[in-house]
């Protein structure tokens, strides 16, 4: 690997962070007037919606409090960081400590808490805060939001679960995903063998039951004892959930000392994007069905902002775990893709959305499902990554 090349990309990704993602939310996302932030925001920031949802809150909190305690101590990004707290610590959660999904621009509730993934990004989000502040508050909340998702688990939804018991169960890929990292997170706040039982779990979960080997794939859904159910949702394949999980699986590989999850996750990325990749227009496909069927979601071919950056995030991660050759020259493809379709030169932050041909769907740049999160995040962790590799050579 040329140097030249990467420092090129270091160049390239710091100047893309540093000079027109995190600015884009720093002049735009604020809400002086009732706290915590803007998501809704149009192609040159401007505010086209208020309301307030929960989970992008705490991905802005934790993005603003990750950047000040792995890049810099920025006052500023701190600031940023407590702004969003303030506001979800006296708004986000009912009577019960359960996180609301979303609120009108001065905080009162809109949508009631129907899963607990608003409750997985406020214990990053307070977790990483924790970390920047040494306050115990912050610890306590994140130690109890975790608690109360391990105890609801089983069935996230609660009394909004729409299914009806007994037919066609099905248990969904995305939680093992989400606590794989979460605890990682978090592990400092909680008792080891609590974490290692936890994360044993999850790798299980993720590396095993979901894992179709003969196919080299990872399934949406599943049965409750692992199998697969020939139906529209027991096809379904997220290309992009398959691989952010597998660069969660990589840092749980060199954390536990086990190269050869690090392998496993590497070999399931380089499958997912062999086969996720649309060969006709280039780019990720948003959904996909296991066998070749029509697609239940009408946005399938759509290309996605997050899906490209974390394959980005793991095929660097892949590539300095392993030298595998294949996961570099992959990423030079993905990078060229997404830095070509995405990246808005003009105005800073990325497009989210797509169409098959790669022209812009939806010229926003948050909204309902897209804030300050993968974006970022996406940026900082490749970044950091470019370094370690460049460290190396």
């Amino acid at each position: 690997m040329e140097q030249s090349k990467i420092d090129s990309y270091i160049k390239q990704y710091s100047n893309e962070l540093f000079q027109k993602v995190i600015p884009f939310w720093m002049n735009h996302s604020k809400d002086e007037v009732y706290g915590g932030y803007f998501t809704c925001l149009s192609r040159d920031g401007q505010v086209y919606d208020t309301d307030k949802f929960i989970w992008l809150q705490a991905r802005e909190v934790w993005q603003f409090a990750k950047l000040y305690n792995t890049v810099e101590p920025k006052q500023e990004w701190l600031d940023m960081a407590l702004h969003g707290a303030e506001f979800l610590q006296k708004h986000g959660k009912d009577e019960d400590g359960n996180w609301y999904f979303s609120l009108n621009q001065n905080g009162e509730p809109l949508v009631q808490p129907y899963n607990i993934f608003s409750d997985c990004f406020a214990t990053m989000a307070f977790g990483q805060l924790y970390k920047a502040t040494g306050h115990e508050n912050y610890a306590t909340l994140a130690k109890d939001t975790f608690y109360s998702i391990i105890k609801r688990q089983n069935n996230p939804k609660g009394t909004y679960n729409k299914i009806v018991p007994g037919t066609r169960e099905l248990k969904n890929f995305a939680l093992p995903m989400i606590l794989s990292n979460l605890a990682m997170e978090i592990e400092t706040l909680l008792p080891k063998a609590f974490i290692t039982e936890t994360l044993d779990k999850v790798i299980h979960e993720v590396m095993d039951v979901f894992y179709l080997e003969d196919q080299g794939l990872i399934l949406e859904n599943v049965s409750p004892d692992g199998q697969f159910v020939d139906c529209f949702e027991g096809r379904l394949l997220n290309p992009g959930h398959a691989i952010e999980s597998m660069w969660f699986m990589m840092d749980l590989g060199k954390k536990l000392k086990r190269p050869e999850l690090i392998e496993k996750a590497v070999k399931i990325t380089l499958d997912t994007l062999e086969y996720g990749w649309d060969k006709e227009h280039g780019g990720i496909f948003y959904f996909m069905d296991l066998k070749g069927h029509p697609n239940q979601q009408l946005e399938w071919d759509q290309k996605l902002w997050w899906v490209h950056l974390e394959t980005l995030v793991a095929l660097l991660k892949g590539y300095q775990h392993t030298g595998n050759v294949a996961c570099w020259e992959w990423f030079t493809k993905v990078h060229d893709y997404a830095f070509k379709h995405f990246s808005d030169p003009e105005h800073g932050e990325w497009f989210g959305y797509l169409n098959r041909r790669g022209e812009v769907l939806l010229p926003l740049k948050g909204g309902k499902w897209k804030g300050c999160f993968h974006v970022p995040r996406g940026l900082m962790i490749a970044l950091q990554t470019l370094e370690n590799i460049k460290k190396t050579l």
